[in-house]
């Protein structure tokens, strides 16, 4: 068992000697990071929500948000290729759906206006800031055209 324990040793001290070496070639490495720590400026609500594509244009009006609320952005919805709106930023990777956790909207909205390069700027009902860089526009939207969880809650409200 103990020469066992020696021969695992030297094996690992072979490995190591053999990667310091290939370090000290002079030779610049390029490591991929994974998507999710590309940024310290937000931080992403799932996994399956795509930030990777981020524009640094995009990243710094969440980092500007970040800084003005003094809470990292959580972001909800990045990329969708196959997003339903022709139209939608989403598709672009121009485009953001956010919340600010212990921020209210009133005050993400007002940092979002600030912010250099911002474009629109969307509010849902649900809570959720939409920012992206395309033309200067603002919105409300509460899904009563879709039937949304907002719209069913009224017209339940009105037949009691």
């Amino acid at each position: 068992m103990r020469n066992l324990l020696w021969i695992a040793l030297a094996c690992l001290l072979t490995v190591s000697s053999f990667a310091t070496a290939d370090a000290k070639d002079g030779r610049v490495r390029k490591v991929k990071l994974p998507a999710y720590s590309r940024s310290a400026a937000y931080t992403i609500q799932t996994v399956s929500v795509r930030t990777g594509c981020f524009s640094p244009r995009l990243e710094g009006i969440l980092a500007h948000i970040a800084m003005k609320t003094g809470q990292r952005p959580l972001v909800t919805s990045g990329h969708r290729p196959h997003a339903h709106r022709r139209g939608s930023l989403h598709r672009l990777c121009q485009a953001a759906d956010i919340r600010v956790p212990g921020v209210s909207e009133s005050r993400i909205i007002a940092a979002a206006r600030t912010a250099p390069g911002i474009g629109g700027i969307g509010r849902y009902c649900n809570g959720i800031v939409h920012v992206d860089t395309g033309p200067r526009r603002q919105w409300v939207h509460c899904g009563r055209a879709r039937g949304g969880i907002l719209s069913a809650r009224r017209r339940s409200a009105r037949r009691a």
